[in-house]
């Protein structure tokens, strides 16, 4: 009896084609397979830290897994940001992602907001950033929004309080992490 060739890990996809390319080619039809990791760890986030979900920013928004979570626990205001994966996020959630990358944020692609987010969650996705870039991109997001919650199977991304944000509150559930930051100041 043949056996069916193991399905290629996402990781193993990155290696093989680069992260940009795998996105250009499978955004469409991407799905986290760490979904119910990601729901589960997004409801002790609220519980744990009382979320403010007013007005959220979906950064690197996939197929919505983080926004479609995020509404189960109340959130009704959210915007989706993804270069790659709007198709699916639109076919998953109802709402047309906004194409801007990390490197567009950086540059302050988000900056002319005339509110900030009460919340902005990055999923399984701020480990990816070039370490070049991290320090703009969490500028410009701390200029954008009040609180960031980063969820990630890795101790990437490391944010530095020069960054625009304090140090981190931390969960880890299922060997996922999740970081919960508020701009300096707010504290």
């Amino acid at each position: 009896m043949k056996q069916k060739p193991a399905e290629t890990s996402i990781r193993g996809e990155y290696q093989q084609h680069g992260v940009t390319s795998f996105y250009r080619q499978h955004g469409a039809e991407y799905r986290n397979p760490h979904e119910p990791i990601i729901r589960e760890l997004l409801t002790l986030c609220a519980a744990q830290w009382q979320l403010d979900l007013t007005n959220v920013l979906d950064l690197a928004c996939g197929s919505g897994e983080a926004t479609l979570a995020l509404r189960d626990l109340g959130a009704d205001q959210i915007a989706g940001v993804d270069p790659y994966t709007g198709s699916a996020y639109l076919a998953r959630t109802g709402i047309s992602a906004t194409a801007v990358s990390f490197e567009q944020i950086a540059a302050g692609a988000l900056a002319n907001r005339s509110d900030k987010y009460s919340l902005i969650v990055c999923s399984f996705a701020l480990h990816l950033v070039a370490e070049s870039w991290l320090p703009r991109l969490c500028y410009q997001l701390s200029q954008t929004g009040d609180t960031l919650l980063i969820l990630t199977p890795h101790k990437r991304p490391q944010i530095r309080s020069g960054w625009g944000w304090d140090a981190p509150m931390e969960l880890l559930h299922k060997r996922v992490r999740a970081r919960f930051y508020r701009t300096i100041g707010q504290g």
